[in-house]
């Protein structure tokens, strides 16, 4: 499936220096249809500022490889380590993040002076041929792909807030449409999942191992806006007997009626887009719900949402359709795979440590990078969180 708004970084036969400035130049590209303004401001505590994801992606190479494997690295700022860590407690303090937004300064250009420095000191060492530091560079550009995506996420939550409704970019090429749905079968019975070790993987896709699976059908593409809206139209968001106790109070407490951006006129739905606000199109592919309206609408269809492993059973087979336009939801819990072991050090805070209280979302959207999609790829998040790119793809038992 073709990438609708970012273009793909190409991996094999790239060498390691080419490979790392498409996705640092990617990631600039990303952010230039935002002003400085723009780029500074935090719309939620979950979201950060375009500017903030610049630097921070340039923080991780100035942490884990320039500081520790480059001869004579000086670092720009040493504030910065403070501005602009994540959540890696191993490293040190940092900066709230409910209060980045606050950081006005260093500016926009500024953070763009540190990502030319430490993208200058990353290509010398790059091209000096370290292969000790192969596999955190691998992983530091993965880990910046994933920011690409966020910044697409924040800065749409930020843009939606905005009484101008502003585009991110005029011309974007609109998603897929959906196809007729239809039903695959899969017998289930004892299966492996998990990344077999070829190629890249973030420490949760691991280790490979087995589980038994009951026979299971699964939908061949995402429910669409057209399905969507007839659940909203049945009453879906005043019907307790489809939620979950969580998220009946969600819809309760937050006034949801209907997914994130959309908004009802006199004229009919409107949805709020990377593009400006647009006339609802029935026969795209629902998005921006939350796990909780997910497994309301499956309730309501009288199916399911799809266990991680099923997913990844069927959309390994290729026998699913349309993979890549939304992250589709299912209902396995974010948990580790049997076997699993964080890898020493900080590094070892990179998926670990948020094992509880999230759901696991597979697949990819129209906002993740080419290449940066597998199916054993897991995201996660909280069941109440809306502003990413999560849709739905139901499943069901076969008796």
């Amino acid at each position: 499936m073709s990438n609708l708004i970012t273009r793909g970084v190409r991996t094999h036969g790239d060498s390691h220096a080419k490979r790392f400035a498409d996705v640092r130049t990617f990631t600039e590209q990303l952010a230039e249809p935002l002003s400085a303004e723009d780029q500074t401001v935090q719309s939620m505590a979950d979201a950060s500022p375009t500017k903030w994801h610049l630097a921070h992606t340039t923080w991780f190479f100035e942490t884990f490889v320039l500081a520790p494997h480059a001869r004579g690295y000086r670092k720009f700022d040493p504030v910065y380590e403070y501005l602009f860590n994540s959540y890696y407690e191993a490293v040190g303090p940092r900066h709230p993040r409910p209060q980045r937004g606050m950081i006005t300064r260093p500016g926009a250009a500024e953070i763009m002076a540190y990502r030319r420095h430490v993208s200058d000191a990353m290509t010398e060492l790059l091209e000096s041929g370290n292969n000790a530091i192969d596999a955190v560079v691998e992983l530091g550009l993965h880990h910046e792909q994933q920011h690409q995506e966020l910044i697409l996420m924040d800065a749409k939550h930020l843009l939606s807030l905005n009484p101008l409704k502003p585009a991110y970019r005029a011309a974007i090429v609109a998603a897929q449409k959906s196809t007729a749905l239809a039903w695959r079968d899969f017998e289930g019975g004892l299966c492996e999942i998990g990344h077999d070790g070829q190629g890249f993987a973030f420490d949760n896709e691991g280790p490979r191992h087995r589980v038994w699976l009951e026979p299971f059908a699964l939908a061949s593409r995402p429910v669409s806006c057209a399905e969507y809206l007839a659940f909203i139209e049945d009453g879906g968001y005043q019907r307790p007997e489809f939620w979950l106790s969580a998220g009946w109070d969600c819809v309760n407490q937050r006034g949801w009626t209907a997914p994130l951006y959309w908004e009802k006129h006199s004229a009919g739905w409107q949805v709020f887009t990377l593009s400006g606000v647009q006339p609802l199109d029935p026969s795209l592919p629902v998005c921006h719900v939350s796990g909780f309206e997910a497994a309301a609408f499956a309730k309501w269809a009288g199916k399911r949402l799809p266990r991680e492993a099923e997913w990844e059973i069927a959309a390994r087979a290729g026998a699913v359709d349309d993979i890549g336009i939304v992250w589709e939801w299912t209902a396995s819990p974010y948990v580790a795979y049997p076997g699993y072991r964080e890898p020493d050090g900080a590094i070892g805070e990179y998926n670990g440590k948020f094992m509880a209280n999230q759901m696991v979302l597979r697949g990819g959207c129209s906002a993740t990078p080419e290449g940066h999609m597998r199916s054993t790829y897991r995201n996660f998040f909280p069941p109440d969180g809306r502003w990413m790119f999560g849709g739905i793809r139901l499943a069901e038992d076969l008796r």
